[in-house]
Formats: structure tokens, C-alpha cells, sequence
């Protein structure tokens, strides 16, 4: 009886193994015989083409350091290895030249590639589904009419099993469903053309939704914060710890330029590109950023809280510089002599290149991460919003100082608890600085 049972279970576990390569298994799409002619594209099909790959930041995760746009060999890190952007100029030997609209369109809508093996997530299918047709044949036009680059794309890290490609066809079936965007009909056109970009184009929640364990977004917390390389990309939703809600001028400013008034400036791995090299860039128009403010400052509530605007802006003048009954404070003292001379706004109020701490998300995140990286790393003059600049402090102050100058901020600057372990996670943070450099 015990064998029958053992020979009916292996039997079946044959059967689903079986029935699961089939359900995987995808048939190559014949590759062209040449590359397309760039003039059989449409002038304004290349144009729109161009302003998407801009707003879809192709370039920021196609080149690598000192590389060619869009021939790949940027490294995604994930928790399951390295993932590099691939070529994707129509080089006919390592990029995408030999494929045809079918088989980009796959690839956008399925994340399936032009031989048939499945792509990784990394790559944002997940979100470049919801694109119109439209869009994908805009892109495809840009693309195919860039000048061919002959790229190797370094390795994937991605270990033994997990690099076997069928098993993604298992977490698409779990994560991943095709469908085209869908306007809200109660919104005005300018919030849908916001919603459309972020969530077919841009892919906002690619850094600022959660994960689970295997790597999906969980939709359910959709915009609701996550960690990424070792920044915070904050809450997107009225979640946003910022003293000041991001209301449509401030948000509209804060992407266009990379800094706002009243929150700061864009550092770090994560916004950067995203203004940069992509919303900064003449050739997206002001009304695609206009419609991402909309859209975001909708979802964050912005407008039932803009009344208190005025006085939070007020409160945070008077703590711009420590106050007289800090003169023997050796927290304040060591924040003065490091810090104050770049932040001080009291008597100007909040200004683009003088961000005020006071309102900076960063003081009033749960973990100190935000206020840790910029501190040890610095701000170079291509990390920042131009012009703006900030000293790396990792060989100049100790883990100590920076935990005091940071539990300083977060005692005077807001109204939250101290951060624990401050120094432990200054520590952390300079050793991965150390392994990173």
C-alpha cells in the first residue's frame, strides 16, 4: 500500500513538473534579417518614443558607469543577486536590433524575451504592461533608430536555482497579471495621465512600494515606503512623515528641479536619476509633471492639510539655529560648528538652496537611514539638485558625532522619539559605505 502511495505521489509531482514546463515554455519570435531602417519610423512616433524612454528612465538602468546610453550593464541589485540592464540599442549582435515589433511588445507585456526565456523582474514588466500600444510602438520606434553600440553585458549574479529562467513562469503566476491601465472615471484627465505615467511608465512604486519575500510588490500597500539600496524611498500616501504635505506646486517644483522649498532636495541613489536624468529633462513636458503632482498630491491628501502649512513653516524657522538656552550644549555646539552654517534659514525663511532640516522627511522617518547616508556620503555636484552640494563627513566625524548630531535634530527639529541604536546604524552604515567604495 505504502509503495502504491509513494509511485501515485512521484507520478504526480511528474505530471505537475510536466504540465508546468508546458505552461511555461514560451517559442522563440524569429529574429528580423536586419535591422529597421530608421526612416521607415514616423518622426513624431520617434519624438513621443523619446519622451517615454526619458520618463520611463531606460537610460538609468541601461549603461553602465561610463558606458554608452541604452547599451546596458547597469547592476540592479536585488536579495537574489545582481541583475544587469541589457542592450537594448538595435546593435544586431548584442542588443535588440534583430527584433521585431512582436517581439518588444512581448517583452513589454509578458517579460518574455525574443528567444522565449522569461526575464526577470528587475526589468519593470510588471508595470510597462499597462502601456498602450500606441506607447510600445513609440518606444520601439526611438529605440530602433539609435545609433547601434556592440556591448557585453556582464553576468547575472542571480544563484543555483533561482537563475533557471522557467521558474519565473512560478512567480508570475503568483505576482504577475497582464492587464491594460484602467482611468478612474471620477478623476480628471490630468489625474489619469499622472496615474498612467506612474504606474505604466515610471514605475513610482518600483521604489516606493514594499516587497515580500519573493520580490513582489504588495499592491495592497501600494506607495506605502520601502527600502532601496540602502536609502528609504518614503511613503507616497498621506503615510508621508513630512511635516509639510506635498502639495501640487511643491511636488511639481521637487520633480522638475530636484528641490522643494519646503522639503528639501533629491540625494541619494534613488530620486536623483529620477529627476536628473529623466523629469528635468527639456524634452518631458510640464504638463507630464504637472499630472504626476495631481496625482500624488491627491493620493497624499495634500489639500486637507494645507492650512496648517503657514504655522509648521513658522515652528520650523525657530528651530533653524539652537536657541540661546543651548549655548552649553555640546550637541548643539557640535551641530553649529558642522552643519549650521549651510541650514540656517531663520531670517529668510525656507530656501530652495538652504534646505531646512525642520521639514526635511528625513528627521521625522522611523529609522535614521535618510539622515545617516547623506551625512557620511556627502552630496557631489551630479548627486543633488544642481548647485546643490553638501561635504562627506564620513572621515571627519565619528560615529558618535554623527548619532549626536542626529538624536540633536530629532529632539529639536520634530516631535518624535529618538531614534534607537543611533550609533549602531551609523556603524552599519560606514562599513557598507566601506565595502561599497
Amino acid at each position: 500500500m505504502g509503495r502504491r502511495i509513494s509511485i501515485a505521489a512521484v507520478a504526480i509531482a511528474l505530471i505537475g513538473l510536466v504540465g508546468f514546463c508546458i505552461l511555461g515554455w514560451r517559442s522563440a519570435i524569429p529574429p528580423l534579417e536586419r535591422s529597421p531602417d530608421p526612416a521607415s519610423f514616423r518622426a513624431e512616433a520617434i519624438a513621443r518614443g523619446e519622451i517615454l524612454s526619458v520618463e520611463g528612465h531606460c537610460v538609468s538602468c541601461h549603461i553602465r558607469p561610463g558606458g554608452q546610453p541604452l547599451a546596458g550593464g547597469y547592476g540592479v541589485n536585488t536579495p537574489f543577486g545582481v541583475v544587469h540592464g541589457t542592450n537594448i540599442t538595435p546593435d544586431t549582435q548584442t542588443g535588440i536590433g534583430r527584433w521585431s515589433l512582436p517581439a518588444f511588445t512581448r517583452a513589454m507585456r509578458e517579460g518574455v524575451s525574443r528567444d522565449g526565456h522569461h526575464l526577470y523582474a528587475a526589468f519593470p514588466y510588471t508595470a510597462f504592461t499597462e502601456l498602450s500600444d500606441d506607447d510600445i510602438n513609440a518606444l520601439y520606434a526611438y529605440l530602433m533608430t539609435r545609433t547601434p553600440v556592440s556591448a557585453t553585458i556582464p553576468p547575472n549574479t542571480v544563484p543555483f536555482p533561482l537563475n533557471i529562467r522557467l521558474l519565473e513562469e512560478g512567480w508570475k503566476i503568483l505576482f504577475f497579471r497582464r492587464k491594460a491601465f484602467q482611468p478612474n472615471q471620477a478623476k480628471s484627465s490630468e489625474w489619469n495621465r499622472g496615474a498612467y505615467l506612474s504606474e505604466a511608465v515610471s514605475d513610482c512604486g518600483g521604489c516606493h512600494t514594499p516587497r515580500n519575500a519573493l520580490g513582489a510588490e504588495e499592491l495592497r500597500h501600494a506607495y506605502a515606503g520601502a527600502v532601496i539600496d540602502h536609502w528609504i524611498a518614503p511613503p507616497l500616501t498621506d503615510a508621508n512623515p513630512s511635516p509639510v504635505p506635498w502639495t501640487e506646486e511643491e511636488l511639481s517644483s521637487y520633480l522638475r528641479t530636484g528641490v522643494g522649498r519646503l522639503h528639501g532636495a533629491a540625494i541619494g541613489a534613488l530620486m536623483t536619476p529620477v529627476v536628473r536624468d529623466a523629469l528635468d529633462v527639456p524634452v518631458v513636458p510640464d504638463a507630464d509633471v504637472r499630472a504626476l503632482a495631481t496625482y500624488f498630491s491627491d493620493i497624499n491628501h495634500a489639500g486637507a492639510r494645507v492650512s496648517n502649512v503657514k504655522a509648521t513653516v513658522t515652528e520650523a524657522m525657530k528651530t533653524s539655529a539652537p536657541r540661546r538656552e543651548e549655548e552649553y550644549d555640546a550637541d548643539a555646539n557640535l551641530y553649529a560648528s558642522a552643519c549650521l552654517s549651510c541650514h540656517y534659514n531663520a531670517e529668510t525663511g525656507p530656501l530652495e538652496k538652504r534646505p531646512e532640516l525642520a521639514l526635511n522627511s528625513a528627521l521625522a522617518l522611523p529609522e535614521p537611514t535618510n539622515f545617516i547616508q547623506p551625512v557620511l556620503r556627502g552630496v557631489g555636484s551630479k548627486d543633488g539638485a544642481p548647485g546643490l552640494v553638501m561635504p562627506a563627513y564620513a572621515s571627519s566625524l565619528s560615529d558618535a558625532e554623527v548619532a549626536r548630531i542626529g538624536a540633536y535634530l530629532r529632539r529639536t527639529c520634530t516631535t518624535r522619539p529618538p531614534w534607537p541604536d543611533l550609533e549602531k546604524n551609523v556603524s552599519a552604515a560606514r562599513r557598507q559605505l566601506a565595502k561599497s567604495q
